[in-house]
């Protein structure tokens, strides 16, 4: 029930899960990560449930551990931008977010694609702006491991400033037909840019759609990354899974904005969050228990504990103690994916002291440091959290990803969306049509820094 008091309102994405350490992708009731179907599936559930948005990463090139396809990659992925275009036609209100490499494309193309997407959605689209300095992944491109580490926000500003004057670049009046003269658009300017990675100077293809230009998401935890959040993103994936770690992120990266002369409302903080329900706290527990146990296998959690340690580690016990060698500096045993960043016998005498404490195997530790923010309970008990920590100004709303795919988030829109709709947090039906819209974000400002148009 509702309290009487007004409400912040909850903000939901729906995330394809893929095939990660989330995804139970061995559990019978999985299907297909390739078939439209499932999109599909996912898409329509998220919008009949009022989600903000469906949210497709990206997988750029499969990993590989000990030279061998990391065995959570059993399948590929079709192109992001491919499936968001289909999905449009499939879908009305849902927002259509996906992730694209700031690294290893183009302003222009990346200007075109979403906002052609933009387009054909008539305003539900969003671009989740990623970078990379992995030259595992850089192999499969022209510009393959060319980027230091330090230089890849200083390449992905300028490829947004690119981005946003392109789609800023025809007037809201510009779209003309004018059959007399032959005319069917006017008053385009040229952008003209001239940087350190980019000298453009050309028209825009297309006009604004309905929401200005997309939405633009964001993910990095660094201060450089909440830098480059705050003066670009309009909503940010946080890591963050306490009530006071959200807290401390929200206050930090809102406090960050009116340098860059913008609002509190102005940027959304979205932590990926997953949820196990059941009919009693005991039952959700027991439940959420045999999930993490299923998401994290024997192999995986030797796998993960290579990851760190730089060694195979072939020989242990996944359910005996942590090893006693030491770490080596060797990071290539994983790649494609991000190595810890602190040092690793840093790292291995923390998990050794957790281990002890506690009394964990290396597949308990392994289950234990890997987890994700998690709601557990019966729906109502989930709706309540969800809630307090919206509410508590820990995050804006969450980016919910099932364990099961397509049908994952099924049990969560019938069961806990009612709930949260009952306590006044959640919307009972779209108030409008855009992304934007959804999220409450206003109209974007036109031009940017550095580029112009004349």
């Amino acid at each position: 029930m509702t309290d009487g008091k007004l409400r912040k309102q909850i903000h939901l994405g729906a995330h394809f899960p893929g095939v990660n350490n989330t995804t139970v992708w061995s559990d019978p009731a999985s299907k297909s990560q390739v078939d439209f179907e499932s999109f599909l599936h996912l898409a329509r559930s998220a919008e009949r449930g009022l989600f903000d948005f469906f949210f497709l990463a990206e997988g750029l090139r499969l990993r590989e551990h000990r030279g061998r396809i990391h065995d959570l990659d059993v399948v590929g992925r079709p192109d992001t931008l491919t499936v968001l275009n289909a999905l449009a036609g499939a879908t009305t209100h849902l927002g259509l977010a996906g992730t694209i490499n700031t690294t290893f494309n183009e302003p222009y193309e990346l200007a075109k694609q979403f906002a052609s997407l933009d387009r054909l959605s008539n305003g539900r689209a969003a671009w989740n702006m990623v970078t990379s300095s992995d030259a595992f992944t850089g192999e499969n491109f022209r510009r393959g491991g060319y980027l230091e580490h330090s230089d890849r926000y200083q390449r992905a500003s300028e490829v947004v400033d690119v981005v946003r004057a392109l789609w800023d670049s025809w007037p809201d009046d510009s779209l003309v037909v004018d059959r007399e003269n032959g005319v069917f658009a006017r008053d385009v300017p040229t952008v003209r840019h001239k940087g350190k990675q980019f000298d453009i100077e050309g028209r825009f293809a297309l006009p604004r759609s309905p929401q200005g230009h997309p939405v633009l998401l964001q993910a990095g935890d660094s201060d450089e990354g909440r830098e480059f959040g705050a003066a670009k993103a309009d909503a940010i994936f946080t890591v963050h899974g306490t009530l006071e770690a959200g807290q401390k992120f929200y206050s930090d990266i809102k406090g960050r904005l009116a340098k860059y002369g913008r609002t509190h409302d102005d940027l959304k903080v979205l932590p990926a969050a997953t949820f196990v329900l059941g009919t009693s706290a005991a039952d959700a527990e027991e439940r959420a228990r045999a999930i993490r146990y299923q998401q994290v296998s024997p192999q995986t959690a030797i796998a993960f504990l290579e990851q760190v340690w730089g060694r195979e580690l072939s020989d242990y016990d996944p359910d005996g103690p942590l090893p006693d060698v030491e770490p080596t500096d060797d990071a290539s045993i994983t790649r494609g994916r991000v190595r810890h960043l602190k040092d690793p016998r840093e790292v291995a005498a923390n998990w050794r002291a957790k281990a002890e404490a506690e009394k964990l195997s290396i597949r308990e530790l392994i289950i234990d440091v890997t987890a994700r923010q998690q709601f557990v309970g019966t729906p109502a008990q989930v709706a309540e959290g969800i809630d307090r920590y919206v509410q508590s100004n820990a995050c804006d709303g969450f980016i919910l990803v099932p364990h099961i795919t397509p049908a994952g988030l099924d049990e969560f829109i019938d069961k806990v969306v009612p709930e949260l709709q009952e306590r006044g947090s959640f919307r009972t039906e779209y108030a409008g049509s855009t992304l934007r819209s959804h999220l409450g974000l206003r109209h974007p400002h036109h031009g940017n820094e550095g580029v112009r148009a004349s």
